[in-house]
C-alpha cells in the first residue's frame, strides 16, 4: 500500500496556481511533437538501411525496452509528481543534484541555438519551393553567360544550390567568412515564429500543437501513398528492410541503436519534465510513457517507408539514366551485337577467338535489340563467355545496388538526396512544398519542448522579479538565442553546427540521463518513487520497471558512455570540407580540426556538466559554513 503522500505541490510558494493543460490531447501531442523530430526522418532510415535493414530493429527494440521507455517514464513521473521544471525537480530530490537541472537548461539552450538554425535552412528551402522550375533543378549560367558555373558542373545542381547558393560555404573552418543575409533573415523569422508560439507557454503551444504535431503525419501519409506508386519503390523498400544478421556482430550497430533511441525520445533535455509538471497529479504517467515511446518508434518506421520508397524511385531513375548515357549507348550496341553474333554461331560462346574485336560494324544485326532490363544479364553472360572482348569495351558499370547505397543522414538526406528525388516526380514544386513544410513543423514542435525546458525552470526559480510578465522573459530568451545563433549564418556556420551536434549534445545527454536515473533510484529512493507512482496511477511499478531503474538502464548508459569515449579516442576529430579545388571534388575533403577549434569542442562538451560538481561543491561548502556557524553560536551560548 502506498504511504500517504506529502501535500501536492500544485501551487507555488506565493500561492499562485500552476497552469494546466486544457485537455489530455494537448499534453500527448506536445510530447509527441517534442520526441518526433527531424532525426526520425533523416537519421533512423539511414541507420536502418546501413546496418542490415530489418536486423537493425533487433538492437533498436532492445534499447527501447531497457533504456528508452524506463528513463522516459522516470522523467514523466518525477515531473508530474513534483510539478516543477528540471531545476526545481532535482533540487527537491537533493540540493546536491540541483546542477543536473541547471545542466539540462544549459544544454537545451545550446541545442536550441543550432536546432533552430536547421529550421531556418528548412524555411529557406520552403520559400524557394514556390517556383517552377525549382532553383536546384539546373546549374546557373556563368558570369559570361556562355556556359554553366564550373563548380556546379563539377558536382551537381542540387549540391551547388545547397553548398554555394544556400550556405555559400568556405573551404576551411579557419575561414569564417561573412554573414549570409538570406540565412540571417530566415533565422530571425524562425525565432519570431517560435516566440509567437511559446509566448505564453502551454497556453499558446497547446493551441498550435494540434497543427504542428499532426501535419507531419498527413504529409508522411501522402508521401507513402505516392511513393509506393512510383516505379522502383518496392526495390527501395526491399533494400531497406532485407535483414543482414551478420552485421549484428559489429558493436557499432548496438551503440548507434542505443543512441538513436536516446536522442529520438529527447531524454535528459528537461522538456518532458516541464510538460509533465503541468499535468493533473493523478494522470497515468506510466501509460503515457509507453504509448508515446511506441508512437515515436512507429513514426520512425513509417517515415522510413516514405523516404525509401522515394529514394528507391530515385535510384531506379538514376540507374536508367546510367544505362542510357551516350557512352553507354555505344557500349550497349557493341554488347548487343556481340550477343547476337554469339548466338548466331554454334560454338561462338564456348570458344572465343584470340583475335576478335567488338566493333558494331563487325556484325550486321539491328541495334537496340536487347532491352534495358536484359542488358545487365546479357553483359554478365558475355563476360563469362567472351571475357577478352568484353574487357576491350569502355564499359561503365551500372548496378542498381550502387545507386541504392547512395544514402545519407542529417542535412545530406533532406537537402541533397531527397530534394534531387523530388525533381524526378511530376509536380515537383508541390512535393517540395509538402516535404519542407513537414520538416518545418517537425522542427517547430521540437523547439516548443526545448524552449519549455529553458523557460519553465526560470519561472520556477524566479530569475526575474514576479512583476515582469512571462512574455518579456520569453522574448529575452528568444532574442538572446537569436543573437548567439547568428554564428551559424556565417559561411563556416555549417561546420560549427556539426560541432554543436556531435560534441555539445551526445556526451552531455548520456551523463545527464545516467545521473537522472541514478538520482531517482538511489537518492530520491526507489520505495518513495514507487509509492509516488502508486499514488498517481493507482498501481505500483512491476518488477520490470524496478529492475531497469536500479540496474539495467544505468549499466546500459554506462556501457554506451564507455563505448562512445573509446570510439572518440580512436580517431582524431575531423570534418569534411566542401572544397571545389580539392583533387577528388565533388567528394568532400577530410580535414583535422585546428587546435583552437578542439579547445572550443572541449569547452562545449564540458560547459553544461560543470554545473553538476560546481553546485554540489557550493552546497557542501554552504552546509559546512552553516555547521561552523551553528557550532560557534552554541559555544558562545555555553560560555555566556
Amino acid at each position: 500500500m502506498a504511504h500517504a503522500p506529502e501535500p501536492d505541490p500544485a501551487t507555488s510558494d506565493l500561492g499562485e496556481e500552476r497552469p494546466k493543460w486544457d485537455n489530455k490531447a494537448q499534453y500527448f501531442l506536445s510530447c509527441i511533437g517534442f520526441a518526433v523530430g527531424l532525426g526520425n526522418i533523416w537519421r533512423f532510415p539511414y541507420l536502418c538501411q546501413t546496418y542490415g535493414g530489418g536486423a537493425f530493429l533487433i538492437p533498436y527494440v532492445i534499447a527501447l525496452v531497457f533504456e528508452g521507455i524506463p528513463i522516459f517514464h522516470v522523467e514523466l513521473a518525477i515531473g508530474q509528481r513534483l510539478r516543477k521544471g528540471s531545476v526545481g525537480v532535482w533540487t527537491a530530490v537533493s540540493p546536491y543534484l540541483s546542477g543536473v537541472g541547471l545542466s539540462s537548461v544549459t544544454l537545451s539552450l545550446l541545442i536550441s541555438l543550432y536546432y533552430n538554425a536547421i529550421v531556418a535552412w528548412v524555411l529557406w528551402y520552403l520559400l524557394n519551393s514556390f517556383q517552377h522550375p525549382l532553383p536546384w533543378s539546373s546549374c546557373p549560367p556563368d558570369l559570361n553567360r556562355t556556359g554553366f558555373m564550373e563548380e556546379c558542373q563539377g558536382s551537381s545542381a542540387v549540391s551547388y544550390f545547397w553548398y554555394r547558393q544556400t550556405l555559400n560555404i568556405t573551404a576551411d573552418i579557419n575561414d569564417s567568412g561573412s554573414i549570409q543575409w538570406w540565412l540571417l533573415l530566415c533565422l530571425a523569422a524562425s525565432w519570431a515564429v517560435v516566440y509567437m508560439c511559446v509566448i505564453r507557454g502551454i497556453e499558446t503551444t497547446g493551441k498550435v500543437i494540434y497543427f504542428t504535431a499532426l501535419f507531419p503525419y498527413l504529409v508522411l501519409t501522402i508521401f507513402v501513398i505516392r511513393g509506393l506508386t512510383l516505379p522502383g519503390a518496392t526495390k527501395g523498400l526491399i533494400y531497406l528492410f532485407t535483414p543482414n544478421m551478420h552485421i549484428l556482430q559489429n558493436p557499432q550497430v548496438w551503440l548507434d541503436a542505443a543512441t538513436q533511441i536516446f536522442f529520438s525520445l529527447s531524454l535528459a533535455f528537461g522538456g518532458h519534465i516541464a510538460f509533465a509538471s503541468y499535468n493533473s497529479p493523478r494522470n497515468d504517467c506510466q501509460k503515457d510513457a509507453v504509448v508515446i515511446a511506441l508512437v515515436n518508434s512507429m513514426t520512425s518506421l513509417y517515415a522510413s517507408i516514405a523516404v525509401f520508397s522515394v529514394l528507391g524511385f530515385k535510384a531506379t531513375n538514376d540507374h536508367g539514366h546510367c544505362l542510357d548515357r551516350d557512352a553507354t549507348k555505344k557500349t550497349h550496341t557493341e554488347v548487343e551485337n556481340m550477343a547476337l553474333a554469339g548466338h548466331g554461331k554454334d560454338s561462338g560462346l564456348q570458344d572465343e577467338p584470340e583475335t576478335s574485336s567488338a566493333s558494331s560494324t563487325e556484325f550486321d544485326f539491328p541495334e537496340q535489340s536487347i532491352s534495358r532490363d536484359d542488358y545487365l544479364a546479357v553483359l554478365m553472360h558475355l563476360n563469362a563467355t567472351w571475357p577478352k572482348r568484353v574487357a576491350q569495351l569502355p564499359l561503365k558499370v551500372c548496378r542498381l545496388e550502387d545507386f541504392l547505397d547512395k544514402s545519407a543522414s542529417g542535412p545530406g538526406l533532406a537537402f541533397i538526396l531527397f530534394t534531387e528525388a523530388v525533381l524526378h516526380m511530376p509536380g515537383a514544386p508541390a512535393w517540395a512544398v509538402l516535404f519542407f513544410g513537414m520538416l518545418f513543423t517537425l522542427g517547430l514542435s521540437t523547439m516548443f519542448g526545448s524552449m519549455e525546458a529553458v523557460i519553465t525552470p526560470m519561472l520556477d526559480v524566479g530569475v526575474l522579479p514576479r512583476w515582469v510578465p512571462k512574455e518579456a522573459l520569453t522574448g529575452l530568451v528568444c532574442l538572446a538565442c537569436f543573437l548567439f545563433a547568428t554564428c551559424f549564418t556565417l559561411q563556416s556556420g555549417n561546420y560549427w553546427l556539426e560541432i554543436f551536434d556531435n560534441v555539445a549534445a551526445s556526451l552531455n545527454l548520456l551523463i545527464l540521463a545516467f545521473l537522472e536515473v541514478v538520482g531517482v533510484a538511489y537518492v530520491y529512493g526507489m520505495k518513495r518513487f514507487c509509492d509516488d507512482i502508486a499514488w498517481m496511477t493507482g498501481r505500483r511499478p512491476s518488477p520490470y520497471w524496478r529492475l531497469t531503474w536500479r540496474v539495467v538502464s544505468p549499466l546500459l548508459l554506462l556501457t554506451i558512455f564507455v563505448a562512445y569515449i573509446t570510439l572518440l579516442s580512436q580517431k582524431p576529430l575531423s570534418y569534411r570540407a566542401w572544397n571545389p579545388k580539392y583533387e577528388l571534388f565533388p567528394a568532400r575533403q577530410e580535414k583535422l580540426y585546428p587546435g583552437w577549434v578542439l579547445a572550443a569542442c572541449a569547452l562545449l562538451s564540458l560547459l553544461p556538466l560543470l554545473w553538476v560538481p560546481g553546485v554540489a561543491l557550493a552546497q557542501l561548502l554552504t552546509r559546512q559554513r552553516r555547521m561552523w556557524r551553528d557550532r560557534n553560536a552554541r559555544l558562545d551560548t555555553d560560555t555566556s
